[in-house]
């Protein structure tokens, strides 16, 4: 079977993270995630859902992510049965996202780049800088701007 979730949505408030009673990290949010249609005549509609993230994607979660943020979530659908404060039985729906991302370039001003910070499952340690690539060992060749060659487009 196949249960796979990617969303990208607006972060409705900050994530609130908490812990089990064995000190395991969970984090919850809800996302705003506009449909791709519009029926005619009728304001672009919005779907608010649940995300649930544990452990190191909680963690992750919970520090960067805010209120307003454009931010991508990976995780499958899970259902919970629950019963309200009248008796009637509930079902609620929601993803429990194995991955979280960010889904824009922040900025603090108009030219102010943004450093991503460390995603849980990368290394503490980043690689070195790469060489520069020098001489005409290059397997890559210049195009002319006016050949288009072979392209099929």
């Amino acid at each position: 079977m196949l249960n796979k979730i990617v969303l990208m949505g607006r972060l409705t408030r900050d994530p609130e993270m908490r812990r089990t009673a064995n000190g395991i990290p969970v984090t919850s949010f809800t996302l705003a995630c506009d449909r791709d249609f519009r029926p005619q005549g009728e304001e672009k509609q919005t779907d608010f859902i649940d995300v649930v993230c544990w452990r190191n994607t909680a963690e992750f979660t919970a520090k960067w992510f805010h209120k307003g943020q454009l931010v991508a979530v990976a995780g499958r659908l899970q259902s919970r049965k629950w019963t309200d404060k009248d008796g009637n039985n509930r079902t609620s729906f929601e993803i429990v996202a194995d991955e979280a991302h960010f889904a824009e370039r922040r900025t603090d001003g108009p030219s102010a780049p943004y450093e991503m910070p460390p995603h849980p499952a990368e290394h503490a340690q980043a690689p070195a800088s790469p060489a520069p690539i020098t001489g005409s060992s290059s397997s890559f060749s210049e195009l002319d701007d006016d050949d288009d060659g072979d392209l099929p487009f």
